[in-house]
């Protein structure tokens, strides 16, 4: 109150001055009678659900009357979103004072948040004063901001692509957003943390090993002819885990070791660039994630202040191409294709997901490496995390926050992969498991429950996956 008085007192002052005339003899002319919001701007936190809107009079009011108050909005809808009193569901909201008073009011009522990531605001403005001669002035418009807030539920399909699984699907469950790439959009990913790491596109099944040599140019095929059986996915033999990025998302199981500041310990590496993305129209229930191989590369990562620098180039090559490659700052990693041989866009902002769905490089403990198809890795780069519970024990529906075993949060990007479909066999095609549901804990730290309810679409294809969750 104190505030609002000042500001009255300051407004006539400034008024007053305004409005003397040196021509009249030093008598006073009338105060102008100006109206104007008390602030320009309002916001709500995450408890509040009512605030008042004050505006004030430069002058008492020389009689009874009204003001009228225009609206409009930014992804929010009246009766909806909000409310106020007196009502504005025309549009806009006439409100009355009485002759001699300082000011009036109306109430704002906030009946939902902004979902994280959407803009949520309405913003006023005084368009007509009844009284006669009155004018409009200082703050003629008000913005009324909605705190954001997680997404209380939803439910998805994310557009993976059939059963040639084209997509890498990035889904933020507290914002209802989803990010789409190419799976064969991108070979190497450029950590852009502290470290200096590099990982390899497990999604198309690649793979890499170090060599001797750190001359990339005097490396020939003769040299790697009896290692590129081996440097593969699908091999069944258990030492080829060496090959591929550690199937947990631990930064540190890189397949490429860490990129030193020492040239000379930076080796060449034989890459096997997988397969391109598959093309076939498997029988219904199956699917065809592999197509043509894409062939190999030789390359050599050194590094260059904070920059990456890549060195690589065809097998048979006597000259390598160069790149540098910076950091991203926001992002967890910079994407290099050797197709485009630039960089590309890949990921949302690093703490802008929560779980992807992918084809994924994945072990068979004591046959190494393997391919899976439907499968879903959380961002544990960002703290996302997640475990399974079996509707024996507690139901999707009674589960609640205060069955959330903080014990069971995964710090392994698989908390969810696979587990949430059969595997199938010979003779049986995967199925959904309507067993089981998963607890997550995304990025910002909220807490979410989600249940698959499909794995194909109506006519049995796959590839056609979908959840719903919850928040807790």
């Amino acid at each position: 109150m104190k505030n609002y008085v000042l500001y009255v007192l300051s407004l006539a002052f400034l008024l007053m001055g305004t409005s003397c005339s040196d021509d009249d003899g030093g008598g006073n002319t009338p105060q102008e009678f100006v109206v104007a919001f008390q602030n320009p701007s309002l916001s709500f936190d995450a408890v509040d659900t009512e605030k008042e809107i004050n505006l004030v009079f430069s002058t008492t009011a020389p009689e009874d009357g009204s003001v009228t108050i225009a609206y409009t909005t930014e992804n929010a809808v009246y009766d909806t979103d909000f409310t106020t009193e007196p009502t504005g569901i025309s549009g806009e909201l006439t409100i009355n004072f009485t002759g001699g008073s300082t000011g009036t009011s109306f109430t704002f009522n906030k009946l939902q948040d902004a979902i994280e990531g959407i803009a949520k605001s309405v913003s006023f403005t005084i368009s007509a004063v009844s009284v006669a001669d009155a004018t409009i002035q200082g703050n003629t418009q008000l913005a009324v901001s909605f705190t954001e807030t997680a997404a209380p539920s939803g439910t998805t399909s994310p557009e993976v692509g059939g059963p040639n699984q084209d997509n890498q699907v990035y889904v933020d469950l507290s914002s209802l957003t989803e990010t789409t790439a190419i799976r064969d959009s991108w070979d190497l990913a450029f950590y852009s943390g502290d470290a200096y790491r590099v990982k390899i596109n497990g999604s198309i099944f690649m793979a890499v090993a170090a060599l001797e040599s750190t001359d990339i140019d005097a490396v020939t095929p003769a040299d790697v002819e009896t290692l590129q059986p081996q440097v593969a996915v699908g091999t069944f033999d258990a030492a080829n885990m060496a090959y591929v990025d550690d199937v947990t998302g631990n930064l540190e199981g890189t397949a490429i070791a860490a990129i030193s500041e020492t040239d000379a310990d930076n080796p060449v590496y034989l890459v096997n660039l997988g397969f391109e993305v598959g093309t076939e129209d498997p029988e219904a229930g199956a699917v065809a994630v592999s197509g043509d191989p894409r062939g190999w590369k030789k390359i050599r990562i050194l590094r260059d202040g904070d920059d990456y620098v890549l060195q690589y180039a065809d097998l048979d090559a006597t000259e390598h191409e160069e790149v540098t490659i910076s950091k991203t700052s926001g992002y967890h990693f910079t994407f290099f294709s050797f197709d485009t041989e630039e960089t590309v866009d890949v990921q949302p902002a690093a703490d802008r997901w929560d779980i992807n769905f992918t084809v994924f490089t994945n072990e068979i403990e004591g046959f190494g490496s393997y391919g899976y198809s439907d499968f879903i890795t959380t961002n544990i780069l960002s703290g996302a995390t997640a475990y399974w519970v079996e509707t024996s024990s507690t139901a999707y529906a009674d589960f609640t926050l205060a069955n959330v075993d903080e014990e069971l949060f995964q710090n392994d990007q698989r908390g969810i992969g696979s587990n949430w479909r059969n595997g199938g066999g010979p003779g049986t095609l995967p199925s959904l498991k309507d067993d089981v549901f998963f607890v997550l804990k995304d990025t910002d730290g909220n807490v979410y429950k989600i249940r698959f309810t499909a794995l194909t679409n109506e006519s049995g294809v796959r590839g056609y996956p979908a959840f719903e969750f919850a928040l807790l």
